[in-house]
């Protein structure tokens, strides 16, 4: 069992969350509201009846229902909500900024506008700063199982709404679709000033993490668990301080590992690499950040050190300024002190 005063500790430590799909955190309870105040038809006659279809094998199980979720998204009052949801639950967990991807491609392709997505999504994040001092910042995902020429079509449909949004990521199906298929749209949209991340090395091998370094340029490796079983990888992580934004529930759920105790994690934290831990798309993977924490620490002989350093890592790892950064972390250590 866990000390009580180690949980207290995870439970109420400043964080940070940056690896969070908040189509993802669409809990089935809210699915069939929407679904219900939009008219749409659900292939599930009960929330537990959908609940119970959340027994993934791989990724790609995950996926077919994570979009069949997202139908029910159709005006900006849906994304709202949605956001708002999300929000309300990472501020109880004490998160203090969170970096939010989101999949315009899931919705576009439905007929639904690229500001009615941004709009909703956007607003909340204005909202959650006014009532609780909570800062957020929008990533734009590509589809990675779409070809390129979508995701440059996309791009385009999101340039007048640049202020909204600081970066782009890469997200969906890992395998068979490496990074250097979005060379040319990750190219543009560093010119473009764009923070840039990608999903690697989760079901893809180390060679994705690589190839997301040298051809895409990232600054963030989301997930990047397999980058161990290549040690050169492993160093360069380490020695250029390459963040890692890993989610364990989520490689639970998807079969990355079995179970929690063989996790990874401590072996990435004393490799030296920059981890930190999120929550993925917590609806469907049983828990958002501090469910993550808990687990975890319950898992794997980690300690108040690591939970210190998780802690720091988090807003290390963000985007935030200079000036922010230094004023969570001192949050951060006076929360240990």
């Amino acid at each position: 069992m866990m000390d009580e005063s180690l949980r207290n500790l995870l439970q109420k430590m400043p964080k940070a969350e940056l690896h969070i799909h908040i189509e993802g955190s669409l809990e089935p309870e809210l699915i069939f509201a929407l679904a219900k105040r939009n008219g749409v038809a659900l292939r599930y006659a009960s929330v537990d009846e959908l609940r119970r279809a959340y027994a993934f094998t791989d990724l790609q199980s995950f996926l077919d229902i994570y979009y069949a979720g997202a139908s029910v998204l159709l005006h900006e009052q849906d994304f709202y909500d949605m956001t708002l949801a999300y929000l309300q639950r990472a501020h109880a967990d004490n998160v203090r900024h969170a970096e939010i991807f989101f999949d315009p491609q899931t919705h576009t392709e439905r007929g639904v506008a690229f500001s009615t997505v941004i709009d909703g999504i956007h607003r909340a994040l204005d909202d959650a700063k006014r009532h609780w001092g909570m800062s957020g910042a929008l990533i734009m995902c590509f589809l990675r199982h779409l070809p390129e020429e979508d995701a440059l079509a996309t791009l385009e449909q999101a340039i007048p709404h640049r202020a909204k949004f600081i970066g782009v990521g890469l997200d969906s199906s890992e395998r068979g679709h490496p990074p250097e298929k979005f060379a040319r749209v990750f190219a543009r949209c560093k010119e473009l000033g764009l923070h840039l991340v990608a999903h690697a090395g989760e079901e893809g091998p180390p060679d994705y993490i690589r190839s997301a370094l040298d051809v895409l340029h990232v600054e963030r490796i989301d997930h990047g668990v397999r980058c161990l079983e290549d040690a050169a990888l492993t160093r360069r992580l380490a020695e250029q301080r390459v963040p890692l934004t890993v989610c364990p529930l989520s490689n639970i759920k998807l079969r990355v590992f079995d179970r929690l105790a063989d996790h990874n994690l401590l072996k990435l934290l004393e490799a030296g690499l920059l981890v930190t831990v999120n929550s993925d798309d917590p609806a469907y993977f049983g828990g958002y950040v501090n469910d993550n924490f808990l687990r975890m620490f319950e898992a794997l002989p980690l300690g108040r050190e690591q939970a210190r350093l998780l802690a720091r890592n988090s807003f290390v790892a963000s985007f935030l300024d200079e000036a922010a950064k230094r004023k969570l972390l001192e949050e951060v250590d006076a929360c240990f002190a």
